[in-house]
């Protein structure tokens, strides 16, 4: 069965992005970006909300078009095109880059989706994991802590009722003060 794998930075206190949506203290490197191309390109598809479709779809579809581009760029943007895409959103009347609109998170569908063969499945977007933890659908988390204090922004985990169990699967420091903590549902 695939999984569904959260995969998010985030600031050592807690924020998927800073004020106004800031996201430029994201400290990806050549390094850093070669293993997030490693882990993606094995995934069978993208879960996006809306608002990460739109900001993916006005970049990565060109991204390696342009001769300044890094390597790990124009890889990626290969990947991100042919990857497919569910795109959550009630809002949204058309998805191209071979995206299918979804307008609810159903817990009998994605048990559907996860049942089919193929690689598992990368989900993003802070309210999209909220929507998917609240059906207690997300199998890992694939957490990359930036050495930064943003002091305030949108913080990643919302405030829950429920404690979730994890277990700590794996970890791991880039060269760049990034640090990958690899968390997997606890079973029992």
């Amino acid at each position: 069965m695939r999984k569904i794998i959260v995969q998010m930075s985030v600031s050592l206190d807690g924020y998927f992005e800073g004020p106004g949506g800031d996201i430029s203290w994201h400290q990806v490197d050549d390094e850093l970006h070669e293993h997030f191309n490693a882990e993606l390109r094995t995934m069978g598809a993208f879960l996006n909300g809306r608002t990460t479709y739109e900001l993916m779809a006005a970049f990565w579809p060109t991204a390696d078009q342009e001769p300044s581009s890094p390597a790990p760029v124009k890889e990626f943007a290969a990947i991100w095109r042919d990857m497919p895409k569910i795109v959550y959103s009630r809002t949204l009347d058309r998805a191209e880059w071979n995206a299918t609109i979804v307008r609810e998170v159903d817990p009998d569908e994605v048990h559907r989706l996860k049942a089919q063969p193929g690689g598992d499945l990368a989900l993003s977007g802070a309210e999209l994991l909220a929507a998917f933890a609240r059906h207690d659908l997300v199998d890992e988390y694939r957490t990359y802590v930036h050495p930064v204090l943003l002091g305030r922004g949108r913080p990643l985990f919302p405030i829950r009722d429920e404690r979730t169990q994890l277990r700590l699967a794996e970890s791991r420091v880039f060269d760049n003060g990034v640090v990958l903590l690899r968390h997997e549902r606890a079973v029992g």
